[in-house]
């Protein structure tokens, strides 16, 4: 059992940046955020793997950067350049057992309470 705490949340300014932190209570062989905007469906951002490759979706490409720090059993995602259409909660998940990681959430089996990310116009 993996719990998962997401912190950084926040309200900004279209361009502006926040950074998200996930610090799990043990090790996972691949981390990743997670988004869902009001009425839609959510849809993986970015993933890292414990070896540190990394894998992003398209509307994020060189704006947002994830991290981890392995010692901390801590992931980061920093988002920079921030658009309205960023707007969402942000879920932190994890998987424990090593294996195929990609975007999808139906590679993760432990999920965060969500952290609210809002951007204004």
């Amino acid at each position: 059992q993996v719990q998962l705490v997401e912190s950084g949340g926040g309200s900004v300014q279209a361009g502006g940046s926040l950074r998200l932190s996930c610090a799990a209570s043990g090790y996972s062989y691949c981390m990743g955020w997670f988004r869902q905007a009001p009425g839609k469906e959510r849809e993986g951002v970015a993933r890292i793997s414990s070896t540190g490759s990394t894998n992003y979706a398209d509307s994020v490409k060189g704006r947002f950067t994830i991290s981890q720090d392995n010692a901390k059993n801590t992931v980061y995602l920093q988002m920079n350049i921030l658009k309205p259409e960023d707007t969402a909660m942000y879920y932190c998940a994890a998987r424990v057992a090593y294996g195929w990681c990609s975007l999808s959430s139906w590679d993760f089996n432990y999920w965060g309470q969500g952290t609210q990310v809002t951007v204004s116009s």
